[in-house]
Order: structure tokens, then C-alpha cells, then sequence
């Protein structure tokens, strides 16, 4: 009875001991994703029954604005509820209010990756709600089915062309949420794109895939990509009929350059590099030669339909080959230099950065697939080079492990020179746009002239120093990427030329070449560390210039707060 007083005296003035005695708690299924309107209470709910949603506002759905409270409304919150503004989660009202909870809305005036990103960062419940257009309402046409093969087609075309898991998932939320499904979730592990709509939480979801066979290197297509799906995101009247056409034209354009001018520009970046590590003219040329053969048996091997890794085992033996040869002839040059200089127009740059790009965005499936990838390559190039050093060591070919690559024999000039050179065909080997090789030839004669005023004035050392200058890369290419409303790709990849590792994989191979791993094996771990701080300084620079640009519309609103949360792992 005791018991019994007090807990009556609690519930005194509104309802009875009894009453009290025998309410039951609610079970945790009451507790659902969906709060009733302040002042409304829950409905009861039978045992074993899940309560129904017909009661609850979801949030960001405004609704008509009532009239003031009075005492006598069912609206006035109960006694006892704080509806203050310090009772919230995750900057939402614990409950929602009458009027609905406030839309959040991204401007277009934002590139497209950031609002993209953003959205695909948050809940799917709290995504702001898309646009509503006509193709995307109609009822006498599949419109749905024909959003998702958009979309999927669409992010085949970025994946296949060296685009990040992030950024090519936020294309695909982008079209999607464009055309009106909302409801819509993307994935990207490497080879395969999937995209799933639900349209109510009632309705069976509808969910299309597509997988990726053929990769290819052509910035020019990427380009227009972008193009495409900013004009999808910032056009409120862009048909399906008329993305259907532009992706159908991007399918057809031709790439900028023609075959030989690509085996030209795989000489000029190998004599560039060549020249880079200390070479003179003649090596320039002996590099440039033996570069353009290799470009030229890999175009072979690739017409017979050898895999990608026969293609890099043909294609590093002649410039090895050449090293070889100037040894033997004694003409007095530089055989590092000459193999060094190949061994730069091979190195997978662009994958490794894409796969570090990934495993820092969270997307460790796809890094792990690009980053095994870039591992078969590089032991393509291995298995290339040893065989063309195995044989030149039986042939008592000079080749010293411990010769020095005359950095201090070339003058500084000469040496940017070199590096804004190798940049240059190395866009020209992407199959840029014409007018993005300016700054890219720019951007990596600033990676070579922070590289070395820290290295070789400031003696900071390479792995160092090759972080701050890929940092800068990075940071610079995100900059210009977003000016123009394109991918930061083409801005940065053929700006990290000029610091690959091409000598330290060199000196590695020929040590082990020679049996001597004590040498060996740290030259190729002084390679992958330089790799490792090229793709984190790239992406550190990307992340730099998005943390500190404000997207445009976005105020103080929590889903940026969502998004960085999200990296931290939380």
C-alpha cells in the first residue's frame, strides 16, 4: 500500500492509482524513426504490432502554418515537456513541430561534387528533398529504369576513366536525385556499379547494375562527363532524351591526339626524365628512343589481346635494352639515366593515387582492387627490367649500383625545364583537353621547384618533401578544378610526373638484379614511400581546399558537420 500512496501522489491530478498500476511501458518497437507533431500524443499501439506512420511528419515535408495555441487546443504541449531549443539531436527539435522541420536546401551555385558529396555523406532519411520534373513524373513511361541505366552508364564512363569510388558515387546520387529519386542509394567497388530507388518505405526497392570490363586512359571523355552531369544538376528542364543524346555524342568523340603523337610524347617524357636526374642531350635521345620502341611493342601486345601486364613487360625491356647498350659500347653516358627515363613513363601513377584516394575515403573494397592492380604492374615492369639486367650482367655490362644521379651537374633552370616537359607529354598521354595542359604543364613545374628547394636547399628529406610538394599539387588542382566546374584529374595527375620514384625503383632492381638484397630492398622501399607520399600529399591537397572553401547556400546547416564526422570514422 505504501508503494501504492506514492505512486499516486506522483500521477495526483491526472489519472488514478489503479490506472497507473496497470499502464504497461512500450515496447521498443514503439519507439520509431518517425516523432508525432508537438502536442500530439503517440497512438497505442497492440502488443506485437509495429505503429503505424499515418501520425508522423517526416522531416524537411513543411506543412500549413496554424493558427496561435490557446489553452483549449490539442496542440498545447503536455505539462511538463521543455520544447525549448536546447532539447535537440543532431540540430533538429527532439520533437517536431507543428509547421514541420525546416528543408535543407544546397544552392547551384556550388560545384556539383561538393553538394553531391555532402549528400551522400548524410542519412538518407535527411537528405533535402529533390526537385520535382515532368519526365521524371510521368506515368506512361518507364521513367524510373531509364534514370538508373542513365545513371549507371554515366558512372561506367568515370570509373573506367581513373575517377575516385567518392566522386563517382556522387555523380551517381547527383543524376538520380536530379530526375527525383530521392530514395536512392549508389555503390562502387571497382568493377561493378549498382544503384538502388526505393520509392516508399512500403514499395519493393528497384535496384539495376552494371559492371566494368574495359578501362581507359582519356581525360578528354572525362571532361565531358562532368560537363553532362553539371548540366543534369544545374538544369531544371534537362530531358532525358537530351542526356541520353550528349552521352551518346561523349560515346563517340574521337580522342584528341592521334596514335603517333602518343608514342612522340611516351619518347619526350622518358628523355625529360632522363634529363631530370642529371642526363645530357645525347641520353635525352637514347631515352626518348628507347621509350618510343616500348610504346610501340605495348601497342602490339595490346592488338593481339595480351592482358595489361604482358603490355608492361614489353614495354619496359627496350628502354632497359638502350641502358644496356650505351654500357656496353662505352660511349660515356649515363645508362641509369637512360633506363631511369623509362622507367618514369611506366610507373602507374594515376592508379596508385586513385587507390590511395579511395582507402582515405573510406572505400576500402575498390583501394584494395586498385592497389592489387598497381602491384601486377609494377612487378610487370620488375619482370621487364631484371630480365633486360640479367642479361646485361652476363654480358659484363658496367652497371654500378651506387652511381649517383648528377643532380648537382645540371642547373637549376634546366632541371624545371625538364620537369614542365615530362608534365606536358604526360598530358598528351592522358588525352587532355587542349586547354587544361597549360596549367597542368604549370602546376608541375611548381611540384618540381618545391621539391627541390626542400630536398636539395633546405635538405629536408625526399619523402618529405615530396609530400609537401604533391600537397601542392593537390591543393592547386582542386583550386582550378573548381573554377572551372571540371575534375581535379587532369590538373593533377600529370602534375606529379616530375616526382615518381623512377630512380630509386631503378637502383632497386639492379641491386637485386646483382643479388645484393642488403641494397636493394631499401631502394625499393624508399620507391614505395615516395609512391605512398605523392597519393597522400595529392589528396591531403584536395581535402585542404575543400575544408576551407564554404560551399555557397549551406550556412550553418548540420549536414557538413555530418560529412566530416563521417571521415573521422564516427
Amino acid at each position: 500500500m505504501g508503494s501504492d500512496r506514492q505512486y499516486g501522489q506522483r500521477g495526483a491530478g491526472t489519472q488514478d492509482t489503479d490506472t497507473a498500476e496497470n499502464r504497461k511501458p512500450q515496447s521498443d518497437e514503439a519507439h520509431s524513426a518517425f516523432t508525432p507533431p508537438q502536442g500530439v500524443p503517440r497512438p497505442p499501439s497492440p502488443d506485437g504490432e509495429h505503429p503505424t506512420s499515418e501520425f508522423a511528419i517526416p522531416q524537411g515535408l513543411a506543412t500549413e502554418p496554424t493558427a496561435p495555441e490557446t489553452e483549449g487546443s490539442a496542440f498545447v504541449a503536455p505539462a511538463g515537456v521543455i520544447t525549448t531549443a536546447n532539447q535537440t539531436t543532431g540540430g533538429f527539435p527532439a520533437f517536431t513541430p507543428p509547421n514541420g522541420i525546416p528543408m535543407i536546401r544546397l544552392t547551384k551555385d556550388s560545384p556539383w561534387q561538393d553538394r553531391m558529396r555532402t549528400m551522400l555523406r548524410m542519412p538518407i532519411s535527411e537528405r533535402p528533398t529533390p526537385a520535382e520534373r515532368t519526365d521524371a513524373q510521368d506515368d506512361t513511361g518507364p521513367a524510373v529504369p531509364r534514370v538508373l541505366d542513365l545513371t549507371l552508364r554515366i558512372a561506367e564512363l568515370l570509373l573506367a576513366g581513373g575517377e575516385g569510388a567518392e566522386d563517382v558515387e556522387a555523380a551517381m546520387l547527383g543524376v538520380a536525385h536530379a530526375y527525383g529519386l530521392d530514395r536512392c542509394e549508389p555503390t562502387v567497388t571497382f568493377t561493378l556499379l549498382s544503384v538502388s530507388y526505393q520509392p516508399s518505405l512500403v514499395d519493393d526497392p528497384v535496384t539495376a547494375s552494371r559492371t566494368v570490363r574495359r578501362r581507359g586512359t582519356d581525360y578528354n571523355r572525362l571532361a565531358a562527363v562532368f560537363r553532362l552531369v553539371d548540366d543534369i544538376t544545374s538544369q531544371d528542364d534537362f530531358t532525358l532524351e537530351e542526356a541520353y543524346r550528349r552521352l551518346a555524342e561523349i560515346r563517340r568523340n574521337r580522342h584528341p591526339y592521334p596514335g603517333w603523337a602518343l608514342t612522340v610524347a611516351a619518347g619526350g617524357l622518358a628523355g625529360a626524365a632522363s634529363m631530370l636526374v642529371g642526363g645530357a642531350w645525347p641520353v635525352f635521345f637514347a631515352a626518348a628512343i628507347g621509350a618510343m620502341l616500348g610504346d610501340r611493342l605495348a601497342w602490339l601486345a595490346s592488338g593481339r589481346g595480351l592482358p595489361e601486364f604482358y603490355q608492361f613487360v614489353v614495354a619496359a625491356m627496350p628502354p632497359a635494352a638502350m641502358g644496356i647498350a650505351l654500357s656496353l659500347m662505352g660511349a660515356g653516358l649515363q645508362s641509369s639515366a637512360v633506363i631511369t627515363g623509362g622507367l618514369f613513363a611506366l610507373i602507374p601513377g594515376r592508379a596508385l593515387v586513385a587507390s590511395v584516394q579511395d582507402g582515405l575515403t573510406g572505400y576500402y573494397i575498390t583501394a584494395a582492387a586498385r592497389l592489387l592492380e598497381v602491384g601486377y604492374l609494377i612487378v610487370g615492369i620488375v619482370c621487364g627490367v631484371l630480365t633486360v639486367l640479367y642479361g646485361g650482367l652476363q654480358l659484363n655490362a658496367k652497371l654500378n649500383p651506387e652511381a649517383t644521379l648528377g643532380h648537382g651537374d645540371v642547373q637549376p633552370v634546366v632541371q624545371i625545364v625538364a620537369a614542365m616537359l615530362l608534365a606536358l607529354t604526360f598530358c598528351i598521354l592522358l588525352q587532355q583537353e587542349r586547354h587544361t595542359v597549360l596549367f597542368a604543364t604549370l602546376n608541375g613545374g611548381v611540384a618540381w621547384v618545391v621539391y627541390g628547394a626542400l630536398a636539395d636547399t633546405a635538405g629536408v628529406p625526399p619523402v618529405a618533401a615530396t609530400t609537401v610538394a604533391a600537397g601542392l599539387v593537390g591543393l592547386f588542382g582542386q583550386l582550378l578544378s573548381r573554377y572551372r566546374y571540371a575534375s581535379a584529374l587532369p590538373y593533377v595527375t600529370a602534375a606529379i610526373g616530375p616526382l615518381l620514384p623512377g630512380s630509386a625503383t631503378y637502383f632497386g632492381l639492379l641491386a637485386l638484379a646483382q643479388g645484393n638484397l642488403d641494397r636493394g630492398i631499401p631502394h625499393l622501399t624508399q620507391a614505395a614511400a615516395l609512391a605512398l607520399a605523392i597519393a597522400i600529399g595529392v589528396n591531403l591537397g584536395g581535402e585542404a581546399a575543400r575544408l576551407f572553401l564554404k560551399i555557397p547556400g549551406s550556412g550553418d546547416d548540420p549536414s557538413g558537420r555530418r560529412a566530416a564526422k563521417r571521415t573521422r570514422g564516427f
